[in-house]
């Protein structure tokens, strides 16, 4: 055998077997040599786990843990993607719970059910089950730029876990401590106008999720005397709306978003505005997506407004339907999505007219998914109380609004006297809607 050969043998018994299936990061600690795609080798790997464990050192201060999770921070602002990921997983598979002591409380706490001494079990396996991904956490959040740090980290994982359910460990225990951090009570409501600071008016053009602002002359029209917009800010996001609502205030339900956006439109007459039509509600931080403050936003903001304007009587959205058109796609017969790409263009006798109102109506009053409302926007306002109250033709012309519903809009409605009651029947997988949305598929 050459002695080149013997080498290249030996080189090759050397390099891990290759498989479909990646090792996890207790097989990558032990190895010696990467694999594959793997961005760290275990040497490298290693040592940014040892960093890890030193931020959460029980013999080390906050002050000090904080600064070593930011010489993590900083590691991970130069680190490509793929290093990136590997961080993920460490702190995914590498600070959980002890299993061991989890199954020892667990079998304490089912002897201890309906025994004086099941208090103190369940005590003991809620210790038992937190884990040091929670501290390490914490730790990171203890440092001044922490916080952000860790809302756009989960923000950049979010793409990754459908393909590696890994990471769900981690993404879960962050949604956790969002949860916990950014509670309502924490937040403060603030009105944003074309007062406020260039920088945070530039955010809202930055965020604006569901009509795009296009010109200054258009964020301009959206905080003219007859509207208002609020947002929830966080101390420890200086200056950063986590969600913002624009309202129009005018003196009925608004049937379409053309004459709201209208840079030439005339402000409405305060003094006779009775209605204000919440037009667009837009989260702004992907990394705090399953933490829900929307809700709490809408309350305090019609109780501002109520004290603001005492006129106002109705509080209603004039909302997009996204989920419409693909929903559509599956069920409704092909001669009528076909007659629906021209959907403004038909006359109010068209029977294809009708129908998509038909077909709307089903979708939005007795579609569900889990219990709840399959379209999103609907699930967010009915959850919150409010009613599938009208449906509007062409109220949003838009390339965008064609997309999604062919052009329909939907009035939701807050009857302050009967969030209660619509709250209940949702609970019951009971969509609450108006006669007339009844109406049109009945």
């Amino acid at each position: 055998m050459k002695t080149s050969e013997w080498i290249a043998q030996r080189v090759a018994r050397l390099k891990p077997a290759a498989s479909d299936k990646p090792r996890s990061t207790q097989e990558r600690l032990k190895a010696t040599l990467r694999q594959g795609p793997e961005a760290l080798s275990p040497r490298a790997l290693r040592h940014v786990l040892d960093d890890l464990k030193a931020i959460v050192d029980p013999l080390v201060s906050e002050v000090e843990g904080g600064r070593r999770a930011h010489a993590v921070m900083g590691w991970y602002a130069s680190a490509p993607a793929a290093q990136r990921r590997d961080l993920w997983l460490l702190m995914s598979e590498r600070f959980m719970a002890d299993p061991v002591q989890v199954k020892q409380a667990q079998a304490q706490l089912d002897a201890a059910i309906g025994t004086p001494d099941q208090a103190a079990a369940e005590v003991f396996f809620r210790r038992a089950t937190v884990s040091p991904r929670r501290r390490l956490l914490q730790r990171f959040s203890a440092h001044q730029d922490g916080v952000r740090f860790l809302v756009d980290v989960r923000a950049e994982l979010q793409a990754a876990l459908k393909a590696d359910r890994r990471l769900l460990a981690l993404d879960v225990e962050m949604e956790y401590m969002f949860s916990t951090w950014f509670d309502v009570g924490f937040l403060e409501m603030r009105r944003i106008s074309w007062d406020s600071p260039a920088s945070l008016v530039e955010k809202l053009i930055k965020y604006e999720a569901v009509h795009d602002i296009r010109s200054w002359a258009d964020v301009k029209n959206r905080l003219d005397s007859d509207r208002r917009c609020y947002g929830f800010f966080h101390p420890r996001l200086p200056g950063e709306p986590l969600i913002f609502v624009e309202v129009a205030l005018i003196n009925e339900m608004a049937s379409s978003i053309t004459p709201l956006l209208d840079e030439a439109a005339a402000p409405a007459d305060l003094e006779r505005a009775t209605t204000a039509i919440f037009y667009s509600i837009s989260n702004t931080q992907p990394g705090l997506r399953g933490v829900s403050f929307g809700d709490s936003l809408i309350k305090e903001v019609v109780e501002t407004l109520q004290r603001e304007f005492p006129r106002l009587k109705t509080f209603a959205t004039l909302s997009p339907i996204p989920g419409l058109r693909a929903w559509l796609v599956k069920h409704a017969p092909a001669e009528l999505l076909k007659a629906w790409e021209r959907a403004p263009e038909l006359p109010d006798s068209a029977p294809e007219r009708r129908a998509l109102l038909g077909w709307a109506a089903r979708y939005l009053g007795t579609e569900l998914q889990d219990g709840k409302p399959l379209d999103p926007v609907a699930r967010f306002h009915l959850g919150n109380g409010a009613c599938v109250e009208r449906l509007n033709w062409a109220a949003d012309p838009s390339a965008k609004g064609l997309k999604q519903s062919y052009g329909l809009m939907v009035n939701y409605l807050y009857d302050l006297k009967r969030l209660d009651k619509h709250r209940a029947m949702l609970a019951q997988a009971k969509i609450p809607i108006a006669r007339a949305i009844k109406d049109l598929y009945l």
